[in-house]
């Protein structure tokens, strides 16, 4: 059977729902952006220069020693997980990637982003090479999770994948995918249902990871790379390569409810110097613009993370705009800072290290993307099953619940014709059901006479409306009727 019923490639609106906007005080749900170090193998030009190693890993721990200054107390920084410079590509996917996919796939968001110093093995963190499969990176690795996920999905169960890839070159945004002109400039806005969003973005719809892999193959000939002293394939642009899948499973009502999640993979460009890149002309401008929207993210995290701000400078940047969910909203996020091990570039490896030290301590609130309705039915058919187990254990709570629990609740909540064994009181219930038509009567009277004051207030001037003065009609009243 076919799960994604749509044509190969095939141009989509890419506008989604509207996620939760960053809050400070998040629920019992609040999860931790996951943060994950990896420092590259020692390269051959750092050999040549008689370069030597400043740090010292352990499987969470990082310890930075400064060659300058070797009496100084080594500087010690703890993450969730810390990979080596022989880790390999399967293993960074398993431990960082491999679970934010999982809940993308049930409905969640999801961001997965490389940071660190112009040369440190982000690209290769994040892409690898993808035609060696012990070599595939993050994003090749997680196509391939996607839709062996979906091939062995059973049952009613049906999916839709779409994607989308776009660049952000000096503070402007591109569509990489574009059937017209890829160096055409998008406006990002917002809008009130469906959040902050590129104008213009194309999407598409594939149907197997080889139809990902060509379209990221394609969008990559137009990325904008360049030569550096530190790097000969330099990434002049942060990339974001959005995967959107909705996933529509028959729910408790026996109607087809549909969740959405969405995955954002990053490939940020490196933060520079000019003394140790050489950049000059068009690549000193492209390294200002990349410190720039750098040093806001920087600024982002330290305003979510400290607590005492009350505004986060999230339109400062393209970048910090895009990923406003994926810090401090609706997503689940895993950042891995790549570093470099010769003790040449012990001051970009420390401050790597705390950028990375700050980003954990970011809370995000993250929920599953479904209609409302069909989030209640679920919850309904939970509160279900725990009743059904207190019924079968015949304690005094399925005691109290039967003799307290009233027909008309139940069918307000969904959840009489799940419950057909439990035994009700007839008068109890009739008695309910005359004070429920009473007040429904009061109440309908109540709004016929608000309706006429709202009339005559329309009719400015008229006796009536300087007579009596109008007034919306008041929620106290009405609880006071219910009880």
């Amino acid at each position: 059977h076919t799960h994604a019923h749509a044509h190969t490639h095939t141009r989509t609106n890419l506008h989604t729902p509207r996620t939760n906007t960053p809050t400070p005080n998040m629920g019992p749900k609040a999860d931790n952006v996951k943060v994950a170090v990896r420092c590259r193998p020692i390269n051959k030009t750092e050999i040549e220069q008689g370069c030597k190693t400043c740090v010292t890993l352990t499987p969470r721990q990082v310890s930075a020693r400064n060659p300058k200054q070797p009496k100084e107390v080594p500087k010690e920084f703890t993450f969730d997980v810390v990979f080596g410079q022989d880790s390999k590509q399967v293993d960074v996917y398993t431990k960082t990637a491999r679970p934010i996919v999982e809940s993308v796939l049930e409905g969640y968001n999801g961001t997965v982003f490389a940071y660190g110093q112009t040369g440190t093995g982000k690209t290769f963190t994040m892409e690898g090479d993808r035609t060696v499969p012990e070599l595939c990176g993050i994003i090749p690795n997680s196509f391939a999770h996607i839709f062996g996920h979906i091939a062995k999905s059973t049952g009613d169960t049906k999916f839709l994948v779409r994607c989308s890839y776009l660049e952000i070159y000096c503070e402007d945004v591109r569509d990489l995918l574009s059937t017209t002109s890829a160096e055409k400039k998008l406006k990002v806005k917002e809008r009130p249902d469906i959040g902050v969003y590129v104008e213009g973005l194309s999407g598409w719809v594939v149907k197997n990871a080889d139809e990902l892999d060509k379209i990221m193959t394609k969008g990559n000939r137009n990325r904008m790379v360049g030569a550096t002293k530190m790097n000969a394939q330099s990434s002049r642009s942060h990339a974001i390569f959005t995967i959107m899948l909705e996933r529509s499973d028959v729910g408790p009502d026996g109607e087809a409810a549909v969740r959405m999640g969405k995955l954002n993979l990053v490939d940020l460009a490196g933060s520079e110097r000019q003394g140790k890149t050489g950049a000059e002309g068009q690549r000193l401008l492209e390294a200002n613009k990349i410190n720039l929207s750098l040093s806001t993210l920087g600024n982002v995290i330290s305003a979510l993370v400290d607590g005492k701000s009350k505004h986060v400078p999230y339109r400062n940047s393209r970048l910090t705009r895009l990923l406003q969910d994926s810090l401090g909203g609706n997503a689940k996020t895993v950042m891995i800072a790549n570093f470099g091990p010769a003790g040449y570039n012990f001051e970009e490896t420390i401050s790597t290290l705390r950028y990375a030290n700050r980003a954990k301590q970011i809370k995000n609130d993250p929920h599953i993307n479904e209609n409302p309705k069909d989030a209640m039915l679920r919850e309904f058919q939970k509160q279900i099953e725990e009743l059904r187990k207190q019924l079968e254990d015949g304690g005094y709570a399925a005691q109290c619940f039967r003799e307290n629990t009233s027909t008309s609740v139940l069918q307000r909540s969904g959840l009489l014709s799940s419950c057909s064994l439990f035994r009700f009181h007839p008068e109890r219930e009739a008695a309910a059901q005359k004070r429920t038509a009473a007040v429904t009567k009061k109440l309908d009277g109540m709004a016929r006479k608000s309706r006429k004051s709202s009339t005559a207030r329309k009719k400015k001037g008229t006796r009536a409306f300087r007579k009596r003065r109008w007034r919306p009609f008041r929620p106290k009243l009405k609880r006071k009727l219910l009880r």
